[in-house]
């Protein structure tokens, strides 16, 4: 037995040496130490590349900003920067993008993203160490928002140097790694300022993969109805909690989960299946069946706990996932029913009466399990 359990940690390691060797050939990196003024002077030829969907979520606001220039002056360490090497041999900026973008919009650099026409530059706030800094500029500028010309301070030239020859770390994903390793590795390296929440970094990943995909996503999101029933609030709103239940809604419908890989893993893998397979006309008709159909039956109240003939509280996930995701499972078969609304209406009052859900619902389950259990429950409560 000691043998034969020998023999097991034996192939357990092998295997793991031969996963190691497969995934360290998908990752080739290099490291430089270049300045700030050679990073924008790349950005300004074009030789380093910010995608213009991930500078719409460029989110630092003018005190965080003002500390990072802070920090360059002062001479604080900034974390490296990291890249990937396209195959036009240029960089695309996969993690420091709120470290590079406030930089370059303080030089003036920065441009739109749609129209490609240089941004106004920003203006600094006094900061804890330099509050001289009010109203700092690069540059005088009538371009400026809120700061007229004459209450501007602009950077003397040895400051301006300061800036331009401090060192950043580029780490570069060179070109012949795996082509999804960039989805990944930006997905691990997201960091520093306002950390993305997990669903900024998954709408990143996204529109890496598929830009149009993530398009549609966003209408869903914005559906009406489903904006209505998800009763979001404009934080949640703003903290993308709507396209985070979207996203679930078509990984859920229309990816099976085998239970292993974490929740989050399985939705950031799942979505990338569905972005590379492209936009789906019969999953958008699902979605807009399965929440017109909810909404004709309870209006904005039909995935909130029902509490004494009332329904009550926000919307959790495990109702999102056994009410919303079981009836899209099952659209057709509910639609051929005599009267579909009456059907989903019955469902639902029947869900909260049932001692059982008590297995999905507690705050404690992890969300391996819960999903295991919440969408088979689904599945069975619409489809009998």
């Amino acid at each position: 037995m000691v043998y034969e359990f020998g023999i097991v940690l034996g192939r357990r390691y092998l295997m793991l040496e031969d996963e190691l060797e497969i995934a360290r050939r998908l990752v080739k990196t290099e490291a430089y130490q270049m300045s700030v003024g050679e990073i924008a002077s790349m950005y300004r030829d074009r030789e380093v590349i910010i995608n213009p969907d991930f500078q719409r979520l460029f989110r630092w606001n003018s005190g965080q900003k003002s500390r990072f220039i802070e920090s360059i002056l002062l001479g604080i360490p900034v974390p490296s920067i990291f890249v990937y090497e396209r195959e036009d041999s240029k960089w695309e900026i996969i993690d420091g993008l709120q470290r590079t973008s406030t930089i370059l919009e303080f030089m003036g650099l920065l441009r739109d993203p749609d129209s490609e026409e240089l941004l106004p530059p920003s203006c600094c706030e006094a900061t804890k160490y330099l509050p001289s800094l009010y109203n700092a500029v690069w540059e005088a500028s009538d371009k400026i928002h809120d700061v007229p010309v004459e209450s501007q301070i602009p950077l003397k030239k040895p400051q301006q140097l300061d800036i331009r020859r401090a060192r950043i770390g580029v780490e570069i994903l060179k070109r012949p790694s795996d082509n999804r390793t960039k989805y990944d590795l930006f997905q691990r390296l997201n960091s520093g300022g306002v950390p993305a929440n997990p669903q900024e970094v998954r709408n990143c990943i996204i529109i890496m993969v598929n830009p149009q995909y993530f398009d549609f996503i966003k209408r869903a999101a914005e559906y009406e109805k489903f904006i209505e029933i998800l009763s979001a609030s404009s934080d949640q709103i703003t903290r993308q909690r709507h396209i985070e239940f979207a996203t679930r809604f078509f990984v859920h419908t229309y990816i099976p989960y085998d239970g292993k890989l974490d929740v989050e893993e399985y939705i950031d893998d799942g979505i990338i299946k569905l972005a590379e397979k492209g936009v789906d006309v019969e999953a958008w008709q699902t979605f807009t069946k399965t929440f017109d159909i909810l909404y004709a039956a309870f209006g904005d109240k039909a995935l909130k706990r029902l509490e004494g003939g009332k329904h009550v509280g926000r919307v959790g996930r495990a109702a999102f996932e056994c009410l919303a995701i079981g009836l899209a499972r099952n659209i057709e078969v509910v639609f051929r029913r005599p009267d579909p609304v009456e059907f989903v209406r019955e469902r639902i009052d029947y869900f909260w009466t049932l001692p059982s859900i008590s297995n999905f619902l507690s705050p404690g389950l992890r969300g391996t399990v819960r999903i295991q259990r919440t969408i088979s429950f689904g599945d069975e409560l619409f489809s009998s």
